[in-house]
C-alpha cells in the first residue's frame, strides 16, 4: 500500500504535476482545437520529461557511467588526490564556517578512510567557484584537521575552478613534491572525465570511485516509474557529464 501511495503522490508534485498538465493541454489541443501538430509535439515533450524523471531510466544511465571504473580492492599509490565538487559559504559548521556540499562530503569520507588504511598524504583540489560558495580545498582541509589528520599530511590546491584546472594545478604539485602514483578520488559519475583531464595533464592515476548515486544492481518496482525531482537531477547530471566528456576529449 505504501508504494501505491508514493506512486500517486509523485503525480501531484513537480515534475509529475507538470507532466500531467502538459498531457492535458495536448489532449485539449488535439480534441478541441484540432491542432494536431502542436498536440503531438507537446505529447512528445511530455514523454521525454517523463522518461528523464523516473528512476527506471536514471538507474540505467547513471549506473552505466558510474560502473566505468571498479573500486580497487588494494589500491597502490603514494598520495591520495581528492577533487572538490562544491561548497557552501557563510554557514556554521561544527568547527568553523563553511561546509562541503553533499558529493564532496562523500568523497572526503572515502579519502579519510583510505588515508587511515594506507597512511598516505592527501592532496585536496578545488577553489572558490562563485562568490557565495566556499573554498572547497580549504574547507576540506579544516575538516580533515578536526578529524585528526596531521597538517603535514595535507596538501592544498585552491586555485582550480574546473576539472581541467583540478588536473593541471594538481599535476604541478605532484611533480613538485615528487609524487608519482596518485590515487584519484572523486564521485563515480565524475571519474571518467577526471581521469581524462589528468591524462591530458600528463598524470597517470589510479581511479578510486566514491559517492555512488545509484545501486550497482538496480531493481525495477512501481515507484521507479513515478516521476520525481531526484531522478530528473540524476539524469541531468548524467547528460551533463556525457557532454563534458565529449568536449574534453574532442574540443579541448
Amino acid at each position: 500500500m505504501i508504494y501505491i501511495l508514493k506512486f500517486g503522490a509523485a503525480w501531484i508534485l513537480p515534475p509529475g504535476i507538470f507532466i500531467l498538465a502538459m498531457i492535458g493541454i495536448a489532449v485539449y489541443l488535439w480534441k478541441k482545437r484540432h491542432q494536431h501538430r502542436a498536440a503531438g509535439l507537446l505529447a512528445v515533450l511530455s514523454l521525454a520529461l517523463y522518461l528523464l524523471s523516473i528512476g527506471a531510466v536514471s538507474d540505467r544511465l547513471m549506473g552505466s557511467l558510474e560502473q566505468t571504473y571498479e573500486v580497487p580492492a588494494h589500491p597502490e599509490g603514494d598520495v591520495i588526490v581528492m577533487l572538490g565538487g562544491g561548497a557552501i559559504a557563510d554557514v556554521q559548521d561544527v568547527d568553523g564556517v563553511g561546509m562541503l556540499a553533499q558529493s564532496p562530503s562523500s568523497r572526503l569520507l572515502t579519502t579519510l578512510r583510505l588515508h587511515r588504511l594506507y597512511n598516505l598524504p592527501i592532496l585536496l583540489s578545488g577553489g572558490q567557484v562563485f562568490s557565495d560558495t566556499g573554498s572547497e580545498a580549504e574547507i576540506a582541509r579544516r575538516v580533515l584537521l578536526s578529524l585528526g589528520v596531521p597538517s603535514e599530511m595535507i596538501y592544498v590546491e585552491g586555485r582550480s575552478l574546473t576539472t581541467g584546472q583540478n588536473a593541471r594545478y594538481s599535476a604541478e604539485i605532484l611533480r613538485r613534491e615528487r609524487f608519482t602514483h596518485p590515487i584519484l578520488v572523486t564521485s563515480a559519475f565524475h571519474l571518467p572525465r577526471a581521469v581524462l583531464n589528468f591524462e591530458k595533464a600528463g598524470c597517470e592515476v589510479t581511479p578510486y570511485p566514491a559517492d555512488f548515486w545509484v545501486s550497482g544492481d538496480p531493481q525495477l518496482y512501481l515507484v521507479k516509474f513515478a516521476p520525481n525531482a531526484s531522478a530528473l537531477l540524476t539524469n541531468t547530471v548524467y547528460l551533463q557529464e556525457k557532454l563534458r566528456i565529449f568536449v574534453t576529449r574532442y574540443l579541448e
